[in-house]
C-alpha cells in the first residue's frame, strides 16, 4: 500500500496524499523512510485593480510557473510595480581639484593658468630684412620667417597673395595675344613649333629676336643663345595659375640673362606684367610648324656626336604634324592607326556646341568620305573639335573640305532657334566625349 488521499489540514477544499506507515513492530528495514517536507506557507497575494486578472481571463496551466509580472519579485503573479525606489545617477568627480582662487590675490598667476608671451611696452624695433633695393620682398620659403621683419611666417604675411595666385586659375590665359587659338595649339597639341614675338617699345640692346618654342632642350623655361637671341619655351611647368604671367617673368629673366645660358624656372610675382603687357598686338604672329627640333641649335645640319643623337632621339618621338593654311589654327596629324584634323576655335563653347550638334544631326559635320567628328577637347578656355581621317588622307587633302566646313559652321552659328529632338540628342553625345586638357 502506498497510501491514501486525504484532506488537506489547512487547505480543506484540496487534498493530498499521505504516506503508508508500516504495522507496529515491522520497521521495514528493506524500504527507506518515506521524504516529508512541511508544507510551505505562500505569501498573500494583495488585491489591486492595476494588477488583478479580468474574471474571464484563462487560468494558468497548473504545471508551469506563474509568468512574472515587470517589476514583480519571483513568484508573486500580478503584483503591483514598486514605486518607493530611487534611482540616483552616479556623482561624477572631476580629476582636478577646483580652482581655489581664494588663495592668490588679484596680481597672483594661477599654477594651472596658461603661460603668455610677456609683452614690452617701449617700440618695437623691426631686424634687418633682406629686401631689395627697389623694396620688393625676396620669395622665402612657404614656413620660413618673412623677410619683411615682421616675424611671421611667409605664408602668413607677404606670401599670402602669392598662394592665392597660384591656386587662382586664369581659364583664358592668352585671351587678347594676337592668335590665341595658335597659342593653345602650341601649348597642347603641337610638339615642333617656332613663332618670332615682336615686344611693344622694340627690342633691347644686344637681343637680336626673341622666339617661342613648344619645348626646349632638358626643358628649360628659356634659353639665351650665345648671339643674345632668346628662346621662350610654351610647354613647361608653371607655379602659379596664371600662364601668361609665369611666361611673362620668364621672358624678362631671359632678357636680362648672360648669353650663353639657360634661365631656370622661378616664381612670378603677383603684381607683375603678363605677356599681354609685353608683347605687341599689333605685330606679326606666324607660326612655323617643324617636322623635328633642329631649331635647338644652331647650324644644326653640322652638328656631330651627343648633339646630333640626342636631335634623333627627339625627332623619331615627334608627331608629324602640319598646320593648315586655308583656315585658322587647324593642325593635321599623322598616327600610326589614322590620321586626325584637331581644331582650335575660339566661338563661345556652348554656341560652338550647339552649331555642332545642328550640323551633327544634319549628317554634315564631316569632311569627306572616311571621316568622323569624335569629339572635342577644352583647353586654357577653348573648345577643340577633333575628326578622325582616313591613314591616306594627306595635310593638303584636308584643306578644301576643312575650308567646306568652315562655311557650314558660321551658318549653323548664326542659328538662334531652338534645338531640336535629334540636335539635342546629338549635342549630348558630343558633351559626353568632351575632354579637358587644361
Amino acid at each position: 500500500m502506498h497510501g491514501r488521499w486525504a484532506p488537506h489540514p489547512e487547505r480543506p477544499s484540496e487534498t493530498r496524499q499521505v504516506p503508508a506507515r508500516d504495522p507496529p513492530g515491522n520497521s521495514a528495514p528493506h524500504r527507506a523512510a518515506p521524504h516529508h517536507r512541511p508544507p510551505t506557507r505562500r505569501r498573500p497575494v494583495v488585491p489591486s485593480s492595476r494588477s488583478s486578472p479580468p474574471p474571464d481571463a484563462p487560468r494558468a496551466c497548473p504545471f508551469r510557473p506563474p509568468r512574472r509580472a515587470l517589476g514583480s519579485r519571483p513568484y508573486e503573479p500580478y503584483a503591483p510595480r514598486r514605486t518607493d525606489r530611487v534611482v540616483r545617477s552616479p556623482v561624477r568627480t572631476s580629476p582636478c581639484p577646483p580652482r581655489r582662487t581664494h588663495l592668490h590675490r588679484s596680481g597672483d598667476t594661477h599654477p594651472m593658468a596658461k603661460k603668455r608671451r610677456p609683452q614690452t611696452k617701449g617700440p618695437q624695433t623691426k631686424a634687418a630684412s633682406p629686401q631689395a633695393a627697389d623694396g620688393r620682398i625676396p620669395v622665402v620659403g612657404a614656413r620660413e620667417s618673412c623677410p619683411c621683419g615682421s616675424g611671421r611666417r611667409y605664408k602668413a604675411c607677404h606670401g599670402r597673395a602669392a598662394v592665392q595666385a597660384a591656386t587662382e586659375l586664369v581659364h583664358r590665359p592668352f585671351e587678347g595675344l594676337p592668335g590665341e587659338a595658335d597659342w593653345v595649339a602650341l601649348r597642347e597639341l603641337v610638339p615642333a613649333a617656332t613663332i618670332e614675338l615682336t615686344l611693344k617699345g622694340g627690342l633691347p640692346e644686344g637681343v637680336p629676336s626673341v622666339t617661342l618654342a613648344t619645348v626646349l632642350p632638358m626643358a628649360w623655361p628659356a634659353l639665351r643663345r650665345d648671339n643674345g637671341a632668346v628662346l621662350l619655351g610654351l610647354q613647361n611647368d608653371t607655379a602659379s595659375g596664371d600662364l601668361s604671367r609665369d611666361l611673362a617673368d620668364t621672358l624678362q629673366r631671359a632678357l636680362e640673362a648672360e648669353p650663353g645660358t639657360p634661365v631656370p624656372a622661378g616664381r612670378a610675382a603677383t603684381d607683375g606684367p603678363r605677356l599681354q603687357d609685353l608683347l605687341d598686338p599689333e605685330g606679326p604672329f606666324e607660326p612655323n610648324v617643324h617636322t623635328g627640333f633642329e631649331f635647338w641649335v644652331e647650324n644644326a645640319e653640322n652638328a656631330t656626336g651627343d648633339v646630333a643623337a640626342s636631335l634623333d632621339r627627339a625627332n623619331a618621338a615627334a608627331i608629324p604634324t602640319a598646320r593648315l593654311s586655308g583656315v585658322e589654327a587647324a593642325y593635321w596629324c599623322e598616327t600610326p592607326e589614322k590620321n586626325h584634323l584637331r581644331w582650335v576655335m575660339t566661338h563661345p563653347e556652348e554656341q560652338l556646341l550647339d552649331a555642332l550638334a545642328r550640323l551633327h544631326a544634319a549628317g554634315t559635320s564631316s569632311l569627306g568620305d572616311g571621316t568622323r567628328l569624335v569629339g572635342s577637347f577644352r583647353a586654357h578656355g577653348l573648345t577643340v573639335p577633333v575628326w578622325d581621317l582616313p591613314s591616306d588622307m594627306r595635310a593638303e587633302d584636308t584643306e578644301k573640305p576643312a575650308a567646306a566646313f568652315a562655311e557650314r559652321l558660321a551658318t549653323a552659328l548664326a542659328d538662334t532657334s531652338p534645338l531640336t529632338g535629334d540636335e539635342r540628342r546629338a549635342r549630348s553625345g558630343l558633351t559626353s566625349r568632351q575632354i579637358t586638357l587644361n
